[in-house]
């Protein structure tokens, strides 16, 4: 009976430790041509989202991209162009919307970007300069999931929040000179 009860609290902390690691914030260096971002993402509140960007930063999709998409007083956008504006296939399946998770879009906040369908989010995500509250879940508005927020390198993204930006063929809002990201990690992953 002891044997029983030991054995039962041990399976149940296991389980508690186990879903602790799960929901412990995921950090993230983001090096790019202009400074370094630190990201702290949430897998507590987004778990697929946080999931699905770690695996991508995991298989260096991010690394040689660029801020294809920036918008002052807006968001900056990264993860499916190089310089040259040519895509880099996303290698996942969409992620289902989890915009409903409590978190909003506010200044320093990344979040994924999407097509006009909400489960649609793969590889590209942004990073709010300013509170966009519009993009959060509302009524009928299914919302853009935030998944994480900026915990160091604010000035970087305001720095390329600012940069003039063009049309490059059918795309807008492309910085005239391209923002790499030099490489995206895992911090305490190596």
């Amino acid at each position: 009976m002891m044997k029983k009860i030991i054995l039962t609290v041990l399976l149940a902390f296991s389980a508690l430790s186990l879903h602790a690691e799960e929901s412990k914030p995921v950090h993230i260096l983001l090096t790019t041509s202009m400074g370094d971002i630190k990201m702290e993402l949430y897998p507590d509140k987004a778990p697929k989202s946080v999931t699905n960007f770690s695996n991508y930063v995991k298989a260096k999709h991010y690394d040689g991209l660029v801020f294809h998409r920036v918008i002052k007083g807006f968001m900056i956008q990264a993860g499916g162009f190089n310089e040259y504006m040519s895509p880099r296939e996303p290698s996942g399946r969409p992620v289902r919307n989890e915009a409903y998770n409590g978190l909003k879009n506010v200044r320093g906040s990344v979040a994924m970007a999407r097509t006009n369908d909400p489960d649609s989010a793969m590889a590209q995500f942004f990073i709010n300069s300013v509170d966009n509250h519009f993009l959060d879940r509302s009524g009928q508005n299914a919302g853009y999931t935030v998944f994480g927020k900026v915990t160091e390198g604010m000035d970087v993204v305001d720095k390329i929040s600012a940069v003039p930006t063009g049309q490059v063929g059918p795309y807008g809002d492309v910085p005239r000179k391209p923002i790499h990201i030099v490489s995206a990690r895992i911090i305490g992953d190596e």
